[in-house]
């Protein structure tokens, strides 16, 4: 794997990998957050042990967040830590509208995560995760959306190319940094992962799929109907 870069604290909470040479399987979580319902997250780890991918990708709302008391968000992430800890995998984080979503939320994600986006590569397959809640929310700021078009022409030769974002940026008739990036995925192979509407919900854009994840925890529609 090439992460680009590493620093004293990263945005995965290790890199051990259950490597397969005769596979290439990875799993994503979707959001918890949103009124999360007990036990649900957490009977999500126990089933992707049982699944063994060689790592877990997410799309960002982990935590409840929306709140600027520093030791209610310290203890949240000390909750949802806990929980990633069972796992028996490396597990990605992703910013989501409810981690990063005001300045002592951003801040703290630098103090435990580092970087609040981030890309590498595992077996010629570029990982691009980004943060759909820069310096404002549902916002790709320039300075990322140019990081992001830069990485992507320097692993111009991958295999294939997933991109991970919380907010689906591509539902904004307004520009707030997703179409740059987007213009630079044309002509690659590639697939989109986001999630926030708490449903599932495919789509194809420029002959490639697009996926919105339904939640690992948060509430549903489909919690209402039991």
């Amino acid at each position: 794997m090439t992460t680009g870069e590493t620093g004293v604290v990263n945005p995965w909470s290790h890199l051990d990998f259950h490597n397969d040479p005769n596979a290439f399987q990875f799993a994503i979580v979707s959001d918890r957050a949103g009124s999360a319902r007990p036990g649900i997250f957490e009977d999500a780890v126990s089933k992707l042990n049982l699944l063994q991918p060689e790592f877990v990708m997410s799309v960002g709302d982990q935590i409840e967040g929306f709140t600027h008391d520093a030791l209610e968000v310290n203890a949240q992430w000390d909750e949802f830590e806990g929980f990633i800890s069972e796992l028996e995998m490396p597990f990605f984080y992703l910013a989501g509208n409810h981690d990063y979503s005001n300045p002592t939320m951003a801040e703290l994600w630098r103090k435990r995560f580092g970087r609040p986006y981030y890309s590498f590569v595992y077996r010629d397959v570029l990982f691009l995760c980004l943060n759909s809640e820069d310096s404002a929310l549902h916002h790709i700021s320039s300075a990322q959306s140019q990081w992001a078009r830069d990485t992507l022409a320097a692993h111009s030769d991958v295999r294939w190319t997933f991109v991970f974002l919380h907010t689906p940026m591509w539902n904004y008739a307004e520009d707030y940094g997703w179409p740059g990036i987007e213009a630079s995925l044309q002509g690659r192979d590639h697939t989109v992962f986001a999630g926030h509407y708490h449903s599932y919900l495919r789509t194809e854009r420029n002959d490639t799929r697009y996926y919105i994840l339904a939640s690992t925890g948060g509430i549903s529609r489909r919690a209402f109907l039991r």
